[in-house]
């Protein structure tokens, strides 16, 4: 069984470590990541992060579901989403490739 996943306030702990950089360097730095993120997903349509994926704006086009409580048919409208694409190397690291 995994363990809890690591808080913003220990992974900048843990980066302020490995790095030599200062807590607040840091803090600064994910921000920025984050913001810059966004700004270009909103714009660009994607955002590639090297080494660990990828942030992608896609449509999701309307389609019919069905209600889990009644059964009956309902319309989803389309809408727009977002997916974080794992890059090969990522998923490899973490989950070794069957031989």
């Amino acid at each position: 069984m995994p363990g809890k996943p690591l808080t913003k306030a220990q992974l900048i702990s843990v980066l302020s470590e490995k790095s030599g950089m200062t807590k607040i360097d840091v803090n600064k730095f994910l921000d920025t990541l984050h913001k810059t993120a966004v700004t270009e997903t909103k714009k660009a349509g994607q955002f590639t992060l090297p080494g660990f994926g990828k942030l992608v704006k896609s449509h999701r086009k309307a389609r019919m579901g069905r209600n889990p409580q009644t059964g009956e048919q309902i319309k989803i409208g389309a809408k727009t989403v977002v997916k974080f694409r794992v890059a090969k190397v990522c998923k490899d690291a973490i989950v070794p490739p069957k031989k």
